[in-house]
């Protein structure tokens, strides 16, 4: 049985604010650690019957860019609602949720 591996390091301040989010992945088609702003993961506990998650950034993500990230991250779940489950319905919910917050984000910047 093939086994892979997905490691993040965080490097932290005084106060535990992240400096620094660093990850590797056995099979990254780049070797070594890779530098990140932030992260989520998000893990079901089929015991508890719920999820468990781990959100980081660092403290100089700009908010711009972690409002864009969390966008991407829903239209993420919505393509895999499809493929995991064949559920169009929430696929393109979320989906049509992820274009109107593009243009809420976009309203920002101007």
């Amino acid at each position: 049985m093939k086994k892979s591996t997905i490691s993040f390091t965080v490097e932290l301040d005084a106060q535990n604010v992240p400096e620094k989010i660093l990850w590797d992945a056995t099979d990254k088609p780049d070797p070594g650690l890779s530098q990140t702003k932030s992260i989520s993961v998000a893990l079901w506990d089929h015991t508890q019957e719920n999820t468990l998650r781990i959100d980081l950034w660092t403290k100089d993500m700009p908010v711009d860019d972690m409002k864009r990230f969390h966008v991407e991250c829903l239209g993420g779940i919505a393509q895999s609602i499809l493929s995991s489950t064949n559920d169009e319905f929430m696929a393109n919910e979320i989906n049509a949720l992820c274009e109107r917050l593009v243009k809420h984000v976009q309203s920002e910047k101007r």
